[in-house]
């Protein structure tokens, strides 16, 4: 073997075995992450006694003495609590300063966040080429294909959590808050539900001990213990609103999900929910009022503004229920071109279902769900559009001719 040639096999040797190492801390991560969810859909009770000595850590940070603490059944609950005379939670105050230590601790943990990313390095900039490779190939391929671990630990680690921890869990709870009680007032934190941000900081950690300051790592501590022992709390100048983690939890894997996300569904009541029996609802991810799951009705869908909630009323409902009592005309059917095997359907809307004069295509979905059946689905479409296969093209920005040589729809 000439020189030129050991040399080149040294280098591919080397690529070798930095992939292997880099794909084993990504198993180790990816474990970690797991971790992290699991405390994010934890339903046992909270451990109070780790919460307080906790929340009172960080109120220590600002040079404050330990607040008070009450203990809420849910966030409705808490908000009753944070209604209260301001004598009865922390005496007289002025009415700009009860929430001064929130402020404070957010900035604190902005700073926090701030010193950690300087001392793990930059991730780099995401170009598109890199961003779609790491979301849409295996974590190994993304690795083999020259994605960083730091640019593989934002998307499969932070940015997974945050799909499903804050859109599948604290947005259908804030949600169903906003409609009980308009906005939450103050701002508050979320326990179990900040897992992504206080995860992502756990696992470059403890994939490299010693990476942080000794007094950052106790602060991530810190946040971690709130974050696995309590649900969302509310910090005041003497008096700290806390509530019990979640009591129920119900979830779906995300399709075609490549790290482990997740979304809340439940067709019976709420998909998040607290002892107390207050929560909220979610249809496949998609946050909804409690009448969606509950008591969907002709008229209440008729009436739904929103294009989302809607459409998951509909199939809350069933569409063979809801084209049965909404009466509504088939205008005319065909084979699905893009889904062998699949009939397009066309039906006339009337102006007193959905406010103006419309049309919709009830399809079925390319890709077959986790119970192995295909979701039927409709798409709104101009009121103009007769033909079937016109319309599926439409959805797609396509001519119905084009659409019609689609191989496969997905």
């Amino acid at each position: 073997m000439s020189a030129s040639s050991r040399q080149r096999a040294r280098r591919r040797a080397g690529i070798g075995r930095d992939h292997a190492a880099h794909l084993d801390r990504w198993h180790r991560a990816a474990e970690i992450r797991d971790e992290w969810l699991r405390a994010a859909l934890h339903t046992e009770p909270a451990d109070r006694e780790t919460a307080e000595r906790a929340i009172t850590g960080l109120y220590a940070l600002l040079g404050r003495r330990r607040p008070r603490f009450h203990w809420a059944a849910s966030p409705r609950q808490a908000v009753d609590l944070l209604d209260e005379p301001p004598i009865r939670l922390g005496g007289p105050v002025d009415p700009a300063a009860p929430w001064h230590v929130a402020h404070q601790l957010a900035d604190a943990a902005h700073r926090l966040a701030g010193r950690l990313d300087e001392r793990a390095g930059p991730v780099g900039t995401f170009w598109w080429t890199t961003e779609r490779i790491v979301r849409t190939r295996p974590p190994a391929d993304a690795l083999a294909a020259g994605v960083s671990l730091a640019e593989l630990l934002v998307v499969g680690v932070r940015d997974s959590l945050d799909r499903s921890v804050h859109d599948g869990l604290r947005t259908p709870l804030r949600a169903a808050l906003t409609e009980a009680v308009g906005e939450p007032p103050g701002l508050r934190w979320h326990g179990q539900h900040d897992a992504p941000w206080v995860a992502y900081h756990d696992v470059r950690r403890r994939l490299r001990p010693g990476l942080f300051h000794p007094d950052d790592d106790r602060q991530v501590d810190l946040w971690a213990d709130i974050a696995r022992s309590c649900g969302w709390w509310w910090p005041r100048e003497d008096v700290c609103v806390v509530t019990e983690r979640t009591g129920v939890a119900h979830t779906e894997a995300l399709p075609g999900a490549l790290h482990g996300e997740v979304r809340t569904h439940n067709r019976h009541g709420p998909a998040v929910g607290y002892a107390d029996g207050w929560g909220g609802h979610s249809w496949h991810g998609t946050a909804v009022p409690a009448w969606v799951i509950e008591e969907p009705t002709v008229e209440r869908i008729g009436a739904e503004r929103n294009v989302e909630v809607r459409r998951c009323a509909i199939e809350r409902l069933g569409w063979d229920a809801y084209l049965d009592q909404a009466r509504l005309t088939l205008v005319a059917e065909a084979a699905d071109p893009g889904n062998p095997g699949c009939r397009l359907q066309l039906y006339d809307l009337p102006q007193r279902v959905w406010g103006n004069p419309a049309r919709v295509l009830l399809a079925v979905n390319g890709s077959v769900e986790r119970d192995g059946h295909r979701r039927r689905y409709g798409l709104s479409v101009p009121a103009d559009l007769d033909d079937p296969v016109a319309a599926a093209g439409w959805s797609y920005g396509l001519s119905g001719e084009q659409y019609a040589r689609l191989l496969r729809r997905t």
